[in-house]
């Protein structure tokens, strides 16, 4: 295919483009749209594809060929015509971007699958009329502005984290509109916008300014009230019957855009939009693969899914007639277009044709490359070798050097093209390899990773890196109190919070938190004094133990928690003393080997993952026994840190063994660690049920030998008869899941080996452990590539639900999981579930049945050959089967936390839209904590929010003793925050070699009064809640830089502090001043300033003799006060003097 065959036919003619291979189509289409755009500059391409795939690979593809042209995609809803929820906000923020640019004529290409074409849009009209602009230096009043954005779709929230959100506090304006990367915050001068500048999501501060915005609304619909008057009157003559059984009538009535409203889109508008009408009539259409089955199948889903529902009175369908465009309607409209028609010569375009010999990479032969020099050295034309990044380009060359091979290196496609290079190597995401004449008629040859290395499936295609949450963002969450929640007062013991209140004391206005106490007493704390204060989570909110005001009992409670504190903190100190005192083996690393051995992996890793694998090669090097923790949620690669870790220590010339819980665990890991080490000379071993004793006692024998290097095993690892010749590392899988006595007989290897934890969702005790600094901690929270999150719903059990959660997972040809825990009663549930679903072929698989019977289940599962499981809670660490995306889970009140995450963990391991049904017993009454555990479930629909719920765990649960057996403990009657922080400063005294001080557990609290209010104003930052989130935040600053830090955010965010809030900065600023010094109140007014001292405070009395002789405005106020008569009006004059008269004892 030459430039000169490039006919562009004219409006209303329809060319052939013949391809002699299907992989050439994104070069072919590449060169079409360029030739378009040179002969007619507003000719812009569009591309309708049969599938989804296509469309993505195409958008993938095309700009490699042509990077100055800019491609769209038309994404799909990702929903089943009639679903009843709604696509994912980003989907809809990509959708009305897309559609914006096509309205506006202002792109080269856009790609549309069919079934997206064939859904009716709104009008261009509506896109065009709710779509503003807002300029710097422009005037905006605000009221308008809100009015325009709640009815533009945009939700009004407190802080802005997601498409379609917005947030107004005074003179701050901050938006996230749809189709932009970042939000933008827009600050006023009244009424004038002074400046708009992007800010990041995650910590809310102001990243670059711009010169304006656009933007879109936030639905495809308008819910106005006009809109809402439409939709009414349309929705009474649509359906027969009263209006009002309909809840999606009531819900928009309301204004309430609920799940799956979509579906109602014509109702909304006199007269609904097609794509073609959205298109410029000079546009080129080009109609590429099998259209017509395609469309036909769509319409068929359609159909059969509108039978199947459309009986519901209280949801009501519309036809799809209405929805949808009649396929020859559409084919007929395209036919007033210029359109080029795609076929491929051999086959239909949708099949995959590679005229490339094998030229996979064999790793173990003499010369891995023997097949790819073999082709180069015959093969006429250039060639061209694409890796998928810019890291795998490096390793690439390094692995042709190795081998001989010289290849030149390429930047993009037109340095290739301007080379006479006969092999070049660049960085392209291209699908697959493929030869063909170029529009020079040179003939080419692209060979992708694909080609190369066709053993390892490198499925992975680039996704915008997810930003790392930091794990300290992640415990900010639990400053998140509502009105009625439990609080623990460090001097005066748990209450309940009653929200933030405003009192004069004769001094100015000041904020106060309101708790109450047994008997109703109140207490009002200050809210510069917040430091006092922490959330109480030792077990349910509920059974919170209330202490009553002055009654001696909280301090009785503290002192009997702070000795067994101390006891705890001494047994624990001695623990890791003897491991940081034992040395442990420091390995070395061959960064050559190392880096062979990290090829192997198919994915780019992830921030978060690097920064774990890191980690553990560091401590792995200290020469310190290593301790982590490595908390990552289902399938978020927290193997590839074992495999890493492991090849580590088998290079270093020690023996690793993996633990796991179950037998179909170890068989996983077995196969993964097998696969990943196939071409190192390294021995792995198995012991489980699966081996014979024969085969048991060989691996034993060679343990003790060290033929073994790698054994991995359930806890029968952990029994007397397995000797190792030198054990140097153990890698534990899901430690939750093992009992008491085998974490002793754990605990007794960990002082001298070095030990690493996987886990997805830590039992409260490890997680408070690693909290408090005594375990290593790494936290794997991006999710690899673009996994959406799993769609969750809780409802009662019945047959339609589960008729049409297995059917909506059969049509797009996946697999289901359908959890019943009890053996005795699982054969009944199959014949109903055989009743309910004629079509689905079920195997059964629990514990009692034989490992090997349970293996062969799992593997035909795995091979499709059955398309629903019902099982047990075997699956819990079972092994990975990406088509199955849907989990049904009966009586899910029964599970715990942990369990109900992992099985859900077990689906949504691939790019499609996952579900998850828990199923409780209809008329069943739940207990408390279940129907908590089943609302944290849902809410934690994010993915990785394992450590969250771990969070959650501690606070349904209690938190366990850091010891003992018991996971409950003293915490429940002092609250695991302040138990956990009177442990840490115990372990502190106790490794400086002090003895921890029972009456002031916490050390020193300093209370400061400047006499004049200190606080965010209300007009300052309107939000309670966040409010209590930032005092919280400058209560945990303990040095001034933090303080400083925090004190840029404020203004970046709220802008320039008012007076009260300087003043409450200088409390926090003496407070971190005088802590060290042991000062336990400061009071400063504007006649003079009174110091105390703590009796045990650590102050030199020369120092003090000296400043009251030099001084003769300070003298003695009894034997612990220090006062110095000065008057000083201003606030910030009388806080620099406090801070000089600190210095004075430094």
């Amino acid at each position: 295919m030459t430039q000169n065959t490039l006919p562009i036919p004219n409006k209303g003619q329809a060319n052939r483009l013949t391809l002699a291979n299907s992989g050439e189509d994104a070069f072919a289409l590449a060169m079409l749209a360029t030739a378009s755009k040179a002969q007619k500059p507003h000719q812009p391409l569009v591309i309708i594809t049969a599938g989804g795939f296509d469309a993505q690979r195409l958008l993938e593809e095309i700009p490699y060929f042509a990077p100055d042209l800019s491609v769209h995609l038309l994404p799909d809803w990702e929903t089943l015509p009639y679903d009843q929820f709604s696509p994912h906000p980003d989907l809809i923020s990509d959708r009305l971007t897309t559609l914006y640019h096509i309205a506006q004529n202002a792109f080269d290409v856009v790609i549309v699958p069919l079934a997206t074409a064939l859904i009716r849009l709104s009008p261009k009209a509506y896109l065009s009329a709710n779509t503003f602009m807002l300029k710097k230096g422009q005037t905006l009043d605000i009221e308008a502005l809100r009015l325009q954005c709640a009815e533009a779709g945009y939700h009004h929230v407190t802080q802005v984290i997601s498409h379609g959100e917005f947030s107004v506090r005074g003179g701050l304006v901050d938006l996230f509109p749809m189709g932009s990367a970042l939000p933008y915050r827009i600050d006023l001068f009244d009424d004038e916008i002074e400046t708009i500048r992007t800010f990041d999501v995650d910590t809310q501060r102001s990243l670059y300014p711009v010169p304006e915005i656009r933007l879109l609304p936030a639905r495809e619909f308008p819910l106005d009230e006009a809109g809402i008057a439409l939709f009414r009157s349309q929705f009474r003559e649509a359906f027969e019957g009263d209006p009002q059984r309909a809840k999606i009538y009531k819900d928009v009535s309301k204004g309430i855009a609920s799940g799956g409203i979509e579906w109602y889109l014509p109702l909304f508008f006199e007269q609904t939009a097609t794509l073609l009408d959205y298109l410029a009539p000079d546009s080129l259409l080009c109609l590429h693969g099998d259209l017509d089955s395609s469309a036909q199948q769509f319409w068929r889903e359609a159909q059969s899914r509108y039978r199947t529902l459309a009986h519901d009175a209280e949801r009501p369908l519309l036809p799809p007639e209405n929805l949808l465009i009649k396929t020859e309607d559409f084919f007929s409209a395209t036919h007033t277009f210029a359109r080029v028609v795609l076929t491929t010569g051999n086959l239909d375009v949708g099949k995959t044709t590679i005229n490339l010999p094998a030229l996979d990479i064999e790793r173990r032969a003499e010369q891995p490359l023997h097949k790819l020099t073999e082709f180069i050295s015959q093969f006429k034309g250039r060639i061209l070798i694409v890796a998928e990044s810019l890291g795998r380009r490096e390793t690439m060359t390094q692995l042709f050097a190795e081998h001989g091979l010289k290849v030149a290196i390429c930047e993009t496609w037109a340095d290739f093209q301007a080379s006479d290079a006969h092999v070049m190597l660049g960085v392209s995401t291209l699908h697959r390899g493929v030869v063909f004449s170029d529009n020079h008629a040179q003939t080419i040859a692209i060979i992708t990773e694909a080609e190369l290395y066709a053993a390892t499936v490198r499925q992975q295609r680039r996704r915008e890196k997810e930003k790392a949450r930091s794990t300290e963002g992640m415990l900010k969450d639990l400053s998140e109190l509502r009105i009625n929640d439990p609080v623990v007062h460090e001097q005066h013991g748990v209450g309940r919070y009653k929200g933030l209140m405003n009192l004069d004391l004769g001094e100015g206005e000041t904020e106060f938190l309101l708790l109450e106490y047994y008997g109703d007493d109140k207490l009002y704390v200050p809210v510069s004094q917040l430091f006092l204060i922490s959330r109480y989570s030792g077990g349910p909110p509920e059974s919170a133990p209330l202490h009553r005001l002055g009654s001696g009992s909280w301090e009785k409670a503290k002192k009997k928690a702070l000795k067994q504190i101390r006891d705890t903190a001494a047994e624990l100190l001695n623990l890791y003393a003897q491991r940081a005192a034992r040395r442990g083996h420091a390995f070395t690393l061959s960064l050559q080997d190392y880096e062979a051995f990290c090829e192997g992996f198919p994915f780019e890793e992830t921030a978060d993952q690097l920064e774990a694998i890191e980690n553990v090669i560091k401590d792995m090097q200290s020469g310190r026994p290593m301790d982590r923790l490595v908390c990552g949620d289902v399938g978020f690669g927290k193997t590839e840190v074992a495999l890493r870790a492991a090849f580590v220590a088998v290079m270093g010339g020690r023996q690793v063994a993996v633990l796991v819980p179950t037998t179909l665990l170890a068989e996983q890991h077995f196969n993964n660690f097998s696969d990943r080490f196939a071409e190192w000379p390294i021995k792995i071993a198995e012991i489980s049920r699966f081996r014979t004793a024969k085969e048991q006692a060989e691996a034993l024998r060679g343990l003790e030998a060290g033929e073994i290097d790698i054994i991995i095993g359930t806890h029968r690892l952990i029994q007397k008869d397995v000797k190792f010749k030198n054990l140097g590392l153990v890698i534990l899988d899901e430690e939750h899941r093992f009992g008491v006595r085998q974490k002793e007989q754990l605990k007794a290897l960990r002082a001298e080996v070095d030990v690493l934890t996987l886990t997805a969702t830590p039992i409260p005790r490890t997680l408070s452990m690693a909290m408090e600094g005594l375990r290593e901690f790494s936290v794997i929270a991006t999710p690899p590539q673009k996994r959406l999150s799993i769609k969750t719903f809780h409802t009662e059990y019945s047959e339609g639900i589960i008729r049409e959660a297995v059917t909506r997972e059969f049509k797009r040809g996946g697999q289901v999981y359908f959890l019943h825990n009890e053996v005795d009663t699982i054969h009944s549930m199959r014949e109903k579930l055989e009743r309910i679903l004629p079509d689905a072929r079920i195997a059964v698989a629990h514990g009692q049945l034989r490992e090997r019977e349970l293996e062969h289940v799992m593997r035909d599962f795995y091979h499709q050959r059955y398309n629903l499981l019902l099982c047990t809670t075997i699956i819990e660490t079972g092994i990975d089967v990406p088509t199955a995306n849907t989990i049904i889970m009966n009586k899910a009140d029964m599970f715990g936390l942990a369990q109900m995450h992992q099985l859900r963990g077990r689906v949504g391991r691939s790019h499609h839209q996952a579900y998850a049904y828990l199923l409780t017993e209809a008329g069943r009454k739940i207990t408390v904590q279940a129907q908590k555990r089943l609302d944290a479930i849902q809410l934690m629909e994010d993915l990785g929010a394992g450590f969250h719920l771990a969070m959650h765990d501690l606070e349904i649960r209690g938190a366990g003793e850091l010891l003992g057996d018991s996971q409950s403990g003293e915490m429940q009657e002092i609250g695991f925050n302040l138990y956990a922080d009177m442990l840490n400063h115990a372990v502190k005294q106790l490794k400086a070699g002090k003895e921890p001080d029972l009456n002031a557990p916490l050390g020193v609290t300093t209370e400061i009064n400047l006499h004049t209010p200190a606080l965010l104003t209300n007009d300052y930052c309107p939000d309670v809640h966040e409010r209590l989130v930032i005092y919280k935040r400058l209560a945990n600053c303990n040095d001034d830089d933090t303080l400083d830090n925090l004190q840029e955010e404020l203004i970046d965010r709220f802008g320039l502090l008012p007076e009260q809030g300087e003043a409450l900065m200088a409390c926090h600023r003496l407070r971190i001043a005088a802590k060290p010094l042991g000062i336990i109140k400061i009071d400063a007014s504007d006649a003079a300033i009174q110091l105390q001292f703590n009796p045990r405070a650590d102050i030199d009395p020369l120092k003090l003799i000296n400043l009251l002789q030099r001084d003769k405005r300070c003298r003695m106020n009894g034997p612990d006060k220090l006062r110095v008569a000065i008057a000083l009006e201003a606030i910030n004059l009388r806080a620099d003097f406090v801070k000089s008269l600190l210095k004075e004892f430094v």
